[in-house]
């Protein structure tokens, strides 16, 4: 009896502290890996390790949870203390004190939007590093000749832009940097066109551009390595970012936000028409005050009594005051010389260009394709119509010819067992079966017996 207690008696396991632990770990780890958990974040500590601590609790239990370096540096929201929040990540063992954590991978805040949110955090901290202050900000230069863009290649804002300054300031020089404007891979895209215009030196005045949209839409714009972009360019930067309603971390870094990308255009230079008014404006004070101070001048000569050098004077004044008007003349002139032959060299280069454009001709082709696409359709369908027509001809003229349609009135078909039909009482002898057709089926009969119809005469 006491060996088979001894077969019985349970095996005992013994664990270090360490492989329980690690045990723990792999269970917890198994079960609860990418969850959701909503709390309240409390105690937020942000080691010198670039780790981020604090506790996730509700009104009956409290969760410990750490946040690595390498996701705390993606977090859009922040861990702040009292912030409602849904964090998602994997439940872990630390084993140097025996206690289950939360390793956080995402913060998302509830009540508020987490990209809203982000937009705070970050437009407080760059505007306490003094991004935003105007003391930074440079002026656009009055007459620019080169304008960076820094846009997407495609769509309407470049057409916007390039159309507005055409019409404002022909001959202008433009480059644009096609980049990405939203999705994965757009601000990095952004930040390369403006480090090139900042390194290259080339623009007078950068743009950075994108149409209208949502905030995760516009949200490239809101990115610290966009800001920081545009804060280092060596080159002074228009933000035309969304609509006038739309505010984006780029407009309050930039040196100068416009309300749109049409407005940006109009912002960063004049039009001609407002460079020669202002050349007139200033030649004619030039003048103005020039014939003041002679006249002021003679006034006092005349005074002295030195009438003839007065004469001599005045003499000298006025030819020299000719010579002024003519050079004022000779130069308005070739001023306007010098835009018209601007004007006519861009609008050849704008026809060449406008030949040789594909859209063009794509259109043109398709243009031509469709027009015989829909005269083959017409032809088609007048071709089906006369046909139809005809059909319903010969099909009202068959029905009245066929002979089904005698039985309507009441006359039957007779057929013999042959299957030809009975002319006359020696086509079925007496005796003989024979089927009879009507208007709405078929009778089967035996043939008592005949007669000929009487011919008439008898």
């Amino acid at each position: 009896m006491e060996q088979i207690e001894l077969l019985w008696e349970p095996v005992r396991k013994t664990y270090t502290v360490n492989e329980l632990s690690t045990r723990i770990r792999g269970l917890l780890g198994g079960e609860f890996s990418d969850i959701f958990v909503a709390g309240e974040i409390s105690g937020v500590r942000l080691a010198a390790s670039g780790h981020c601590y604090f506790t996730l609790k509700d009104h009956e239990s409290q969760l410990a949870c750490v946040c690595f370096r390498q996701n705390y540096r993606y977090l859009k929201c922040k861990p702040q203390d009292g912030l409602s929040v849904v964090v998602r990540g994997s439940i872990d063992v630390y084993e140097a004190r025996g206690q289950y954590q939360l390793l956080v991978d995402s913060i998302e805040p509830q009540g508020l939007g987490a990209l809203q949110l982000a937009f705070e955090q970050l437009k407080s901290k760059l505007g306490s590093e003094g991004l935003f202050d105007p003391g930074r900000k440079r002026r656009l230069p009055r007459f620019p000749r080169r304008i960076g863009i820094v846009t997407s290649p495609a769509g309407a804002v470049i057409q916007d832009i390039v159309r507005v300054l055409d019409r404002r300031f022909p001959g202008l020089h433009l480059r644009l940097f096609p980049s990405l404007v939203q999705g994965e891979g757009s601000v990095e895209s952004v930040c390369r066109g403006i480090d090139y215009f900042s390194a290259s030196g080339w623009p007078d005045v950068v743009i950075v551009a994108r149409g209208g949209g949502s905030l995760e839409d516009l949200w490239t714009f809101n990115e610290e390595a966009v800001a920081r972009s545009i804060a280092a360019s060596r080159v002074p930067v228009v933000s035309a970012v969304g609509h006038e309603t739309d505010f984006t971390i780029a407009d309050f870094v930039a040196d100068l936000r416009a309300p749109t990308p049409s407005a940006a255009a109009e912002m960063v230079i004049c039009t001609r028409e407002q460079v020669l008014e202002q050349i007139d404006t200033y030649g004619h004070k030039l003048t103005q005050g020039a014939r003041y101070r002679l006249a002021m001048s003679a006034r006092r000569l005349h005074e002295l009594g030195i009438e003839r050098a007065s004469s001599s004077f005045r003499r000298t004044i006025g030819r020299r005051q000719q010579r002024t008007d003519e050079l004022e003349y000779l130069l308005r002139d070739r001023m306007r010389g010098l835009l018209a032959s601007e004007r006519r060299n861009w609008e050849s280069a704008a026809s060449r260009l406008g030949a040789l454009d594909l859209r063009l001709r794509f259109a043109r082709f398709r243009q031509r394709l469709q027009s015989a696409r829909n005269a083959a359709h017409q032809r088609t369908r007048i071709y089906l119509a006369h046909r139809r027509s005809e059909l319903l001809t010969v099909t009202a003229h068959l029905t009245q010819l066929s002979p089904l349609k005698i039985l309507d009135r009441g006359y039957a078909i007779v057929q013999n067992e042959a299957g030809r039909i009975v002319k006359s009482p020696g086509d079925a002898p007496p005796g003989s079966d024979i089927h009879v057709r009507v208007a709405s089926g078929t009778l089967d009969a035996k043939v008592a017996g005949g007669r000929n119809r009487p011919q008439r005469g008898e």
